[in-house]
């Protein structure tokens, strides 16, 4: 599994020369609601392994949640079920408030 920081992603969602990846949100819809990056996606942890269906194998996905180890679960989860283009973002939506969007509310 590939791992992506917080700056890192930024400049991956700014760079119109590579595919933009799916962000998938895996926390809980209140957390989602607290504060998400504006293109993710939520789908519950929880719910994966129901909803896995619902993604392309090959869209390149970057796995987000708290601090990253829920979606780091994810992401290997996916792994074995084929996908092969599955990032972690290291440190979750936190590193991405404090390391890209201070705007972003903390929890």
């Amino acid at each position: 599994m590939e791992h992506i920081t917080a700056p890192e992603l930024a400049a991956l969602m700014t760079d119109s020369h590579r595919p933009t990846p799916l962000l998938l949100d895996v926390r809980e819809p209140w957390e989602f609601e607290t504060c998400h990056i504006a293109s993710s996606t939520l789908i519950p942890m929880n719910t994966v392994p129901t909803r896995f269906s619902e993604l392309e194998e090959d869209q390149p996905i970057v796995c987000i949640c708290h601090h990253g180890a829920r979606s780091m679960q994810v992401a290997s989860f996916l792994e074995r079920q084929g996908f092969t283009n599955v990032t972690n973002l290291t440190g979750g939506i936190h590193a991405w408030a404090t390391q890209v969007d201070a705007t972003m509310p903390t929890y």
